[in-house]
């Protein structure tokens, strides 16, 4: 019979326990009794709402602590030299040390956190396994197996769910000589092959393997290695299920499905046109789990669509055939029921974690009991939603439809070309060579939450509230002037979230109160959902910026989102095109460009963060969506005059494939995040001769640490090398929000310092 299982569950909770108990931990509140306590806790609840939603076949091992990748890295003993303690295995705090980096090392610059990066092409970000030459690889992290004997002890019927030797190596970057990442791979399948037999000892049946670089454009040697690896995996006990997602198999198909493994998970919703052609090329005896319920959006499913689709396979394959989500639902919120303001029509339109395993769990059973009173019932459910969202007036506007049908190319184009606007912006500004700036957010505080928190419940005023963020403001722009800086920042005290902010003042978004998805550790992201056409109906951001610069006399950057982001860190349409969102989005915040520069502001960031994550992972799809993304940003920041300068930042990012489309989008300054990668993602900026102007982020803001001068210096001349200085910037990686205000000044200190020095080497 059709079986229902799942490649993943959301690890931090409905309230976000994980995020509150690792905090705790990380100030010396909770104790790792405590936190592991939290952890088991979180478990056993997933394992049985999953259970109850009907899943019959449960994922184990997709709980971590920080990152999955990082858990495996523990587990197969890639611990960099500068973590490693005298004797013993890892513990929670080598974890943790990875994954942040070290204050307190006994060398006086502290050790540096590991490179971290997007999971694919999501907003899920992962810690980059650092591999030697002469690695070596060892069972040194016994969580799988703990875990796995949680769930037995409890009774459930599991999955242990690990990364495949191939994706994990693929995911790695070699440290230290060149050296070709696959070579390790003989070294590392023993290991791979200790813990399947671990598994086995366990009772365990199934394990699923993510293998999901198979939906990518792979060298032929990858390929190769794929066989390689699998036919020696095959000798190991246990059944295994190697799971694919994101994207289509493509040209893998053929070697996806002839791997010598007993069941293979494809993504239908990313990748529909995998079938039928993946049925002809099935093996007789393996099992085929068919992705049809979308893991990255919170759309409920059209089950009768879905059904279609899995009765065409039922039919050739019986028993072998398994229901799922696309990928696992770590990127989707945990329970829709926990939502308490949502209108009903919107509330009917929508699932989260808990409700697509419902989906998936009813979808099983139509295979199997199609007049069930309860199918019936939910595929009848499912219809009305279907017509009744198709039909909503809420969604097409025809204002909105009107004014994108009248853009032309000149929209999309500054007046001048870069080098004359940047003399105009140079004679105009007058900075310094080696400008100090902050990426835009400073620490949001426990005041200023609770200010937000009252203001929302009707504690505070509006007057009470704008001036209790008027205090903020003053106090960021005071210590910036204070430390030197010479382009400020308002340090967006008055925004929860820098995409949220802005979906709350357009038209076409909705909101949920519990809807959490984890983006990295304890950092959870809240997206807002594109629900209809999307426009601005009054300035945003103005009023604040305004007066942030009527504080100061130096220069007062205003902060935007761009439109890209704003489309990747939210939860999109699905009936429409992505590029339709992002240039109705476009068109929203160049109006907000307008403005802030008639209101005086010289210096203007339209933050991209998520240009890279847009890319579709295979190579055919990247100039269709390069085109439209690049002329989205330019649709947003073509307002301007010449003398406007126009910022854009970008995070964690291989930025070689893209560095074109970059240059493309014609902001006059890009920062963007570098230190964990010791500065090499200049190269491409360097390769490609990048003609605007770069700040490359001199320090990590997401670990603790707080650098010296010195290293920021050295981290600066490195840049040197590859840009000529005259047209770099100095700035943190990121934004500050989620640091606390001594560790911010602190560094910030340095970093002034580092471009003062800096400045005097060129004198």
């Amino acid at each position: 019979m059709a079986l229902a299982h799942n490649l993943g569950f959301p690890r931090i909770g409905r309230d976000r326990e994980l995020k509150k108990a690792l905090e705790a931990y990380w100030k010396g509140e909770l104790d790792e009794a405590g936190l592991r306590a939290v952890g088991r806790g979180l478990r056993a609840a997933h394992w049985q709402v999953q259970k109850s939603a009907g899943i019959e076949l449960l994922p184990v091992g997709d709980f971590a602590w920080y990152d999955q990748v990082l858990t495996h890295s523990l587990t197969f003993g890639v611990i960099p030299e500068r973590f490693h303690k005298h004797g013993g295995k890892p513990t929670l705090d080598t974890l943790f040390a990875m994954a942040r980096g070290v204050s307190n090392h006994s060398c006086c610059r502290g050790a540096h956190a590991q490179e971290m990066t997007k999971w694919f092409d999501s907003n899920y970000h992962y810690l980059v396994p650092e591999f030697t030459a002469d690695q070596q690889f060892a069972l040194s992290w016994e969580q799988l197996f703990e875990e796995v004997e949680e769930a037995r002890v409890l009774g459930h019927n599991v999955k242990p769910v690990i990364i495949g030797p191939l994706t994990y190596l693929w995911l790695g970057k070699a440290k230290g000589a060149e050296f070709d990442r696959l070579d390790l791979l003989e070294r590392l399948l023993p290991v791979y092959g200790e813990i399947l037999q671990r598994l086995a000892t366990q009772g365990i049946e199934w394990v699923q393997i993510d293998e999901p670089i198979l939906a990518l454009d792979l060298p032929q040697a990858w390929k190769n290695a794929f066989e390689r690896a699998y036919n020696l995996l095959q000798k190991e006990p246990g059944k295994k299920l190697i799971a694919t997602y994101f994207s289509g198999l493509d040209d893998n198909l053929g070697l996806a499905a002839a791997l010598p493994v007993d069941g293979l998970h494809i993504d239908l919703v990313r990748a529909p046109e995998q079938f039928p052609a993946i049925l002809d090329r099935l093996p007789a005896y393996k099992v085929l789990s068919l992705g049809v319920v979308n893991g990255r959006n919170v759309w409920r499913t059209d089950l009768e669509k879905a059904l279609d689709v899995l009765q065409q396979a039922h039919e050739r394959l019986g028993s072998r055939l398994w229901v799922a989500p696309s990928c696992s639902l770590l990127h989707s919120p945990v329970d829709l029921s926990r939502e308490d303001q949502l209108d009903a029509e919107l509330k009917s339109w929508l699932a989260f974690a808990v409700q697509k395993c419902q989906e998936v769990a009813v979808l099983a059973r139509a295979l199997r009991e199609p007049q069930a009173a309860e199918v019936q019932a939910a595929l009848a459910v499912s219809r009305a939603v279907q017509a009744g969202r198709a039909a909503s007036p809420r969604i097409h506007k025809p204002q909105v439809q009107a004014r994108l049908a009248a853009v032309t190319a000149q929209y999309s184009q500054r007046q001048s070309p870069f080098a004359e606007r940047i003399a105009k912006q140079r004679a105009l500004l007058k900075l310094p060579v080696f400008p100090t700036t902050t990426i835009g957010s400073f620490p949001q505080t426990s005041a200023i939450r609770l200010a937000r928190q009252s203001f929302k419940s009707g504690k505070l005023s509006a007057a009470e509230y704008t001036e209790a963020m008027y205090s903020e403001i003053r106090h960021s722009v005071d210590v910036q002037e204070k430390l030197g800086l010479d382009v400020l920042v308002h340090g967006e005290a008055e925004r929860n979230d820098m995409v949220e902010y802005f979906a709350e003042q357009l038209d076409g978004y909705a909101f949920t109160r519990f809807g959490w998805v984890q983006s990295y550790g304890s950092r959870c992201v809240k997206p807002a959902v594109i629900v209809g056409d999307l426009s601005r109906p009054k300035p945003m951001t103005v009023s604040w910026i305004e007066y942030a610069q009527r504080c100061t006399d130096k220069l007062m950057k205003g902060m935007l989102t761009g439109p890209v982001t704003m489309l990747m860190w939210s939860f999109p349409r699905d009936d429409i095109s992505r590029e339709q969102q992002a240039r109705q989005l476009a068109l929203a915040i160049r109006d907000e460009v307008v403005d802030l520069e008639a209101a005086g502001i010289k210096v203007i960031q339209i933050d991209e963060a998520a240009f890279r994550e847009g890319l579709p992972l295979r190579r055919a799809g990247w100039q269709h969506y390069l085109d439209w993304a690049t002329e989205a940003f330019r649709l947003t920041a073509s307002g301007v005059r010449d003398e406007t300068q126009i910022h854009t930042h970008m995070c964690y990012s291989e930025f070689n494939d893209v560095i074109e489309s970059i240059a493309a989008m014609d902001a006059d300054v890009i920062t963007i995040e570098t230190s964990r990668s010791d500065m090499e993602l200049l190269r491409a900026f360097e390769a490609f001769d990048y003609p605007n102007e770069i700040g490359p982020g001199v320090y990590d803001i997401h670990s603790p640490r707080v650098p010296d001068s010195n290293e920021m210096a050295q981290l600066l001349r490195k840049a040197a090398q590859w840009v000529p200085a005259e047209r770099l910037w100095v700035n943190p990686d990121c934004g500050l929000k989620t640091r606390a205000w001594p560790e911010t000044e602190a560094a910030l200190v340095n970093m002034v310092a580092a471009a003062r020095q800096l400045r005097s080497e060129l004198a």
